[in-house]
């Protein structure tokens, strides 16, 4: 088991820019997929992200062209860049594989409003 401890949250006017970080405890380099999850209050946690370790990318409709993964297999570290945020993105953002086999970290709480 890896555990992942996220960071790089905070509050940030709607069209503003967050990078998130996932730092893991152990090597992420045998962890084929890693995502990046949220849950917006009253609302179930949704993938928005993934990354292979080959590098290809997925998104959820809701982010794509606004949200960048990538994952530094080095640094055992996952990062989100997030532009031209909304209202809707308010959430808690964390990360595990994908699919989730981790347990699941604290979070990082993204609140987007003016």
């Amino acid at each position: 088991q890896v555990q992942f401890v996220e960071s790089g949250g905070g509050l940030v006017q709607p069209g503003g820019s967050l990078r998130l970080s996932c730092a893991a405890s152990g090597s992420i380099f045998n962890i084929f997929v890693m995502g990046w999850y949220r849950q917006a209050p009253g609302q179930q946690r949704e993938l928005v992200a993934r990354i292979y370790n080959g590098g290809s990318r997925n998104y959820a409709d809701s982010v794509k062209g606004r949200f960048t993964i990538s994952r530094d297999n080095t640094k055992n570290t996952v990062y989100l860049q997030m532009n031209s945020l909304k209202p809707e993105d308010t959430a808690v953002y964390y990360c595990n594989s994908d699919p989730s086999r981790h347990v699941w970290g604290q979070g990082t709480v993204v609140t987007v409003s003016s």
